[in-house]
């Protein structure tokens, strides 16, 4: 390979680093109290828990319900004896279903809609089940919520009719109790209006909604706790400055659902915030039926994601989680002044008993004070020092057993860290990264077809190794005007588009460009857009110009388009492109069934580019020999020297 190639290549790869670099240098996640940057509150080391039902109150999260007119009717039903059964069994003073109620997909999965069928089984269930006067029930809008609805005033925002909270935007829902006040602040990113999928998997928020949360986040500041809770993850969530993670650093966490927990790969999307917020994605109801109990004892914070129809659920609250701790935003210090280890363990049927451990020790069985609450008196001096394991097994009368364990620490100047991928997907910001990753994409190849034209005419030595072999095929390739001003055009339209013109709401035309969606006045910054487009790029645009590449050079060693019927073994790579082709054409069908007929003619990057794929392969293999003759010369020589 050439020292031009090699430096193209190095100049590109070192471009990547330093992109990717700028995109991750902001997030961080170590856990336990040494991770924050600010001064911590001040907070006092009582009322400490002890053996009385005081100072504790626990509420209900699940997300992602998906109801849906076509598929999976079970999601509806099991939902309601969620409603019915496990709902009454927990008792939580609130329950936040965080968006995504209803699927909004057509049969084929394809198209995207709001069917009121759908609302309309929803509220049923709600009704059905008499759930809202055993909870304050608070459901918010998610992506699929919003799918094809001109505006929040439109007929088709069904949420206004039929969910339980029925107001649009963010709001600060005020839980009191007898020992303080705690803030729960929406955070609504959805789109307004809202385009079909699949251009609507990013949240927006833009200054005005920004300037909303700021001063949401002002009226909690008297409050034991600020919960936040949204739809989207904050990675998935394009916000003007000083940034969503900025604008909830008072938090002590934040609760969203969306990514399903990446189709199941993993199970605890957990994080902090470099201020020292906690990030919680919740598991999908739709196919995991994942749900979450969150409890406040005297101020200390503890979570558990469980599954549905999964009996004893048992939540530890006293000592907490040393990962799940914060010293700016809870008083870590009344776990050492605590007399009492402290349980909550519910069933449908009687407990029988709670067993407690504390590092393979068995400390005894905690008794029930009132509702689900268990006690075991302690001496937290006695665990003053490192890390330390605390579990607890507990069985009811259907002799249905649960152990839940967790590791505590009453030191703050010891570390735990969370899983590594978990929070690099939830504390970058994605639509800035795929930004980066599509434009040097799009650059590179320009820069390969820029720099093939106009350097020298490479000197062909044997033996013809591979590399020799593709810089030789790229010297062919952008050299001929035809097929180097098609990909050069190719490219610079990836990038600058329009890609098509359709209803991206229906009876509303819009235009997608990379770098953004236009419809209705209204202009939407590219986030899955440029995810689009690095697929386009890599799994299309860059395998056509390397095919062609590899066909052009085949011409010059005097072989014809039969060449591939007589040898087997170039058959794989016909197939390949075939199969990407087919993966072309497939695009323009989803965009008819998504986008409509408009958008299926007047989509340049889709039917116009495969009309533009069969004319090069038609003119690689029909190509005059006059224009390959200096190139074939080349490659004898090459051969015969």
């Amino acid at each position: 390979m050439t020292a031009s190639w090699w430096k193209m290549l190095r100049l590109a790869a070192g471009l990547l680093a330093a992109a990717l670099a700028a995109v991750l240098v902001g997030w961080h996640s170590p856990s336990g109290p040494e991770q924050l940057r600010r001064q911590p509150r001040s907070f006092s080391s009582q009322p400490a828990p002890g053996a009385e039902a005081n100072n504790l109150f626990w509420i209900i999260q699940v997300s992602d319900l998906h109801i849906s007119k076509f598929q999976s009717p079970e999601r509806a039903s099991d939902f309601e004896k969620f409603c019915a059964e496990t709902v009454p069994v927990i008792q939580p003073v609130l329950t936040l279903a965080t968006g995504d109620l209803t699927d909004a997909k057509t049969e084929d999965k394809l198209g995207s809609d709001q069917f009121e069928v759908e609302w309309q089984t929803y509220q049923t269930i709600l009704k059905r089940s008499k759930v809202m006067e055993k909870t304050k029930w608070i459901d918010i809008k998610g992506n699929h919520d919003t799918f094809n609805i001109p505006g929040l005033e439109n007929v088709r925002n069904y949420y206004r009719k039929y969910s339980a909270w029925k107001k649009d935007g963010s709001f600060h829902y005020i839980h009191s109790t007898p020992f303080g006040k705690y803030s729960f602040i929406c955070v609504d990113a959805t789109l307004n209006p809202g385009p079909k999928r699949p251009y609507n998997f990013f949240g927006i928020l833009k200054a005005n909604k920004m300037q909303e949360l700021s001063s949401l986040a002002a009226e909690s500041s008297g409050s034991n706790h600020s919960i936040w809770f949204g739809h989207y993850p904050t990675s998935a969530i394009v916000s003007t400055s000083p940034g969503i993670r900025t604008a909830m650093r008072s938090a002590t966490a934040y609760l969203c659902g969306h990514f399903h927990t990446l189709g199941g790969l993993m199970p605890a999307l957990h994080t902090r915030h470099r201020h020292g917020t906690l990030e919680l994605e919740l598991g999908d109801w739709k196919d995991s039926r994942k749900y979450r109990i969150l409890a406040f004892d005297h101020d200390l914070f503890s979570f558990a994601d469980l599954k549905f129809e999964e009996w004893p659920v048992v939540l530890i609250t006293n000592p907490k989680s040393f990962l799940y701790s914060s010293a700016a935003h809870e008083p870590l210090q009344r776990i050492l002044h605590s007399t009492h280890i402290r349980i909550l363990a519910f069933s449908p049927s009687p407990i029988k008993f709670v067993k407690v451990s504390i590092d393979g020790i068995h400390l005894g069985n905690a008794v029930h004070v009132s509702g689900p609450l268990y006690v075991l008196k302690w001496a937290p001096q006695n665990y003053s020092e490192g890390f330390h394991q605390i579990e607890v097994t507990v069985q009811d009368a259907s002799n249905r057993n649960a152990t839940r364990l967790h590791t505590f620490a009453m030191e703050e100047n010891l570390s735990l860290t969370f899983n590594l991928l978990a929070s690099w997907v939830l504390l970058t910001d994605l639509y800035v990264l795929v930004r980066v990753v599509f434009v040097l994409m799009v650059v590179v190849q320009i820069a390969l077809l820029v720099i093939f034209r106009y350097r020298g005419n490479p000197t062909l030595k044997r033996p013809l190794g591979r590399a020799m072999r593709a810089s030789f095929s790229l010297h062919i390739l952008s050299k001929i005007n035809f097929f180097y001003h098609s990909f050069l055009l190719l490219s610079f339209y990836t990038l600058l588009g329009p890609w098509f013109i359709g209803d991206i709401i229906d009876g509303h035309l819009g235009v997608c460009f990379s770098f953004g969606v236009i419809v209705d006045g209204h202009f939407f910054e590219g986030s899955t857009t440029y995810l689009v487009g690095i697929m386009q790029v890599a799994f299309f645009n860059l395998p056509l110009m390397a095919y062609t590449c590899w066909c052009l050079l085949l011409r010059c060693q005097g072989y014809g388009f039969g060449y591939y019927l007589r040898h087997a073994k170039q058959w794989p790579i016909h197939l390949s492109m075939a199969l990407l082709f087919l993966w072309q054409v497939y695009s323009c069908f989803f965009l008819l069934k998504t986008y409509g007929t408009v958008a299926f003619f007047l989509s340049p990057l889709r039917l116009w580019t495969v009309g533009l794929t069969l004319f090069l392969v038609y003119r690689t293999w029909t190509l005059q020999s006059s224009m390959l003759r200096s190139f074939i010369v080349e490659m004898k020589n090459a051969q015969s020297s």
